[in-house]
């Protein structure tokens, strides 16, 4: 059996601290990001060679950052984002003719930004789940619902099948709050989970009935499939063969599962205090109760507040009553509809080499925090709008100036005129971190030229 791990969502429901470049499935609310906590419950079932990464190209670096050490090797890139129904179409395609697999092999499809308790409960029926598959099946975890939930679909049970498992009648959009409370008191209705199984055979026959446009691309070839991906179309898997399928079928899982799909949903799972309260980062809360109030950069001090949400990041802040946080969608619609910055991107900006951190920009110029991993280099490049000042504060910098080359500690600098080559290294095996001040006319990302980059960008 593999794994095919979806980690290619945009996932703004979390704003301000997921963007779209920095999505759900790499926050962290606890010591692991919700990426890692998925892919280690995922090795409990399945060795890493047999975990293939789905993702939007723009992630590449982040993901392989977030799984580092675990052994998984396997990353299909999708050129453009195209939803889940291309997605697995283009994963199932890797697994049949990259990797040699043939049409009875296994494919489990998970998300990576949920949160699932406790961690070894799928490990517990994935045997049962691949024996399902292997009989043509369309199988789909179901989760049995504890409150009357809008903002999940859900699974209307049929005829009771061997082993626990159901034959599906119907799948559902999200409900009203009327409607979900008559789901939850017919106990005839689950959770959409989003996981599914099946065979690499079954999904292409289901593509190529439902979705004939994908499911035909499918057996011409891996490289053929991705040359064409950006003409798809984006639907996701729920729509493209999920609803219209004969052949699923849902096994309850009796877990803890909360998809994380907003402030709402994650104040539910973290740990509270005797208030109430979801208290992160440098947060002083008095007579405030049943709150979530989060601080990234400074304190955060809330007084007399109830029922509230308080999100403080470097650039942004968030305030909300609870139970409204849906209308984040509402809010980063409207950021980027004015081509704000923070729609897109956190201040902290994540690079294969490591990280930088804008702490401050205006007309002509921009301060940045760099940290750079043990090891790693930025490429050797150059800059035609701006010159560059760099101090070491932590660490040992390796520094390339024009035909200069030198060694740099903390309390020391080097310049980089502008139009000048230069490289930065870390050659250690501690973290390197400077502050950079750039000037020039022109400050934006895209003022990059590269000669070497050991990253092949």
């Amino acid at each position: 059996m593999k794994v095919l791990l979806l980690t290619g969502g945009f996932g703004t429901r979390l704003w301000p601290l997921s963007r779209r470049r920095f999505p759900k499935q790499f926050l962290r609310f606890g010591e692991l990001s919700l990426l890692r906590e998925t892919a280690q419950r995922l090795l409990q079932s399945v060795k890493p060679e047999d975990i293939i990464v789905l993702t939007n190209k723009d992630y590449r670096f982040q993901v392989m950052n977030e799984l580092e050490g675990l052994g998984i090797s396997h990353a299909v890139l999708e050129p453009v984002a195209k939803n889940t129904a291309p997605a697995i179409a283009l994963g199932a395609a890797y697994c049949r003719y990259i990797l040699g697999c043939s049409d009875e092999e296994v494919l489990f499809v998970s998300p990576s930004d949920h949160k699932i308790s406790p961690p070894d409960a799928l490990a517990k029926v994935m045997s049962s789940i691949e024996s399902m598959a292997r009989r043509g099946h369309i199988v789909t975890l179901g989760i049995p619902p504890t409150r009357p939930e809008t903002g999940y679909g859900y699974i209307e049970l049929g005829d009771a099948l061997e082993e626990g498992f159901y034959k599906v009648e119907r799948f559902t959009e999200k409900p009203d709050e009327a409607t979900a409370r008559e789901y939850l008191s017919s106990g005839r209705f689950l959770w959409n989970s989003g996981m599914f199984a099946f065979t690499i055979g079954t999904i292409t026959q289901e593509l190529s009935r439902h979705l004939p446009s994908v499911g035909e691309l499918m057996l011409k070839g891996y490289e053929e499939m991705l040359e064409a991906f950006s003409e798809l179309p984006s639907i996701s898997i729920d729509y493209a063969v999920m609803e219209r399928s004969s052949r699923i079928v849902t096994l309850p899982f009796e877990v803890y599962w909360s998809d994380v799909g907003s402030w709402d949903s994650l104040f539910e799972v973290l740990v509270k205090d005797q208030n109430g309260n979801v208290t992160q980062g440098d947060v002083l809360t008095l007579s405030t109760k049943n709150s979530l109030v989060l601080s990234k950069d400074r304190l955060l001090v809330a007084v007399g507040l109830k029922d509230s949400i308080v999100v403080e990041t470097e650039d942004a802040v968030f305030v909300a009553p609870r139970g409204e946080s849906q209308q984040v969608r509402e809010v980063v619609d409207a950021l980027t509809a004015q081509g704000r910055q923070e729609a897109e991107e956190n201040p902290t900006v994540f690079r294969p080499w490591g990280s930088y951190t804008v702490l401050k920009e205006s007309e002509g110029y921009k301060v940045k925090k760099v940290v750079v991993k043990p090891g790693e280099t930025l490429s050797l490049q150059r800059h035609r709008h701006r010159s560059e000042h760099w101090v070491v504060v932590k660490g040992e910098a390796l520094v390339t100036v024009g035909e200069d080359e030198m060694v740099l500690r903390p309390n020391q600098s080097a310049y980089v005129p502008k139009g000048v080559i230069h490289r930065l290294a870390n050659t250690t095996d501690e973290p390197l971190e400077i502050i950079e001040v750039q000037v020039g006319d022109y400050v934006g990302e895209d003022d990059i030229e590269r000669f070497e980059d050991r990253y092949g960008r």
